[in-house]
């Protein structure tokens, strides 16, 4: 079983990163090259960094993913094909083609649903008045390489976008161009957040910022403080 990391804290919020990290569990063969595993497809890069030290800025609690995206992709539902990916921008995870249901399985189970019973009992414990989600995204895709994404954060949202208006007003308000359901739309990609802050009508952020401005510990701090303020901004409001 793979559990999350959870880091304290003692603020009414709670921080989640479902695709910090790049770690591939023992016994587990994506055959993928390792260097893969660096990619934005294996893992949202700078995330990890950037929660942590969110986490310390805003004595915020957080739950950090410790498995990659490639094993299980935590934010999908587990009855998606696409939660255990057999192909991402363009490349071919080995691994994961024709996988036996019962080893599909075995990766719900021990990866995927552990993760969100973890998430489900820290909301449950915390009662947060706000949840921000926690992303990054490249500047361009591989196989859409014609397609840029200028905005250097974008803000994500299904249904509930309470907080989500504010925090784009807040960022543009620093004169920062903010995607608004950009790169993606929320409506599309939300699963943590449909199922632990929708369903129960918690306030949340879902934050992507653009990877290549997480490359560097310059980089983490910037955004950190930028995030850190906008986010205590948006709770206020709450």
């Amino acid at each position: 079983m793979s559990l999350p990391e959870i880091l304290p804290g003692t603020a009414d919020l709670l921080l989640i990163a479902d695709h910090a990290s790049s770690a591939v569990p023992s016994g587990i063969d994506l055959g993928v090259p390792s260097a893969l595993l660096n990619d934005h497809v294996a893992v949202d890069i700078g995330t990890d960094a950037l929660t942590r030290r969110l986490s310390r800025a805003l004595s915020a609690p957080a739950i950090i993913a410790t498995v990659s995206r490639l094993v299980v992709d935590l934010n999908r539902d587990p009855a998606d094909l696409g939660c255990v990916p057999a192909s991402s921008d363009g490349h071919m995870i080995a691994g994961n083609w024709n996988l036996p249901a019962n080893e599909r399985e075995l990766r719900i189970r021990a990866i995927h649903l552990p993760y969100h019973t973890a998430i489900a009992a820290e909301i449950a414990r915390l009662r947060p008045a706000l949840i921000i989600s926690v992303h990054s995204f490249t500047p361009s895709l591989a196989t859409r390489p014609d397609e840029q994404r200028p905005w250097p954060i974008g803000i994500l949202y299904n249904h509930d976008d309470r907080a989500a208006r504010l925090g784009l007003v807040a960022l543009a308000s620093r004169g920062l161009h903010v995607g608004d359901n950009q790169p993606y739309s929320g409506r599309d990609l939300n699963y943590t957040m449909d199922r632990h802050a929708e369903a129960q009508r918690i306030p949340y952020l879902g934050i992507e910022v653009r990877n290549d401005g997480l490359l560097t510990r310059e980089g983490v701090a910037r955004w950190t403080h930028i995030l850190a303020d906008c986010i205590a901004g948006v709770r206020r409001a709450f």
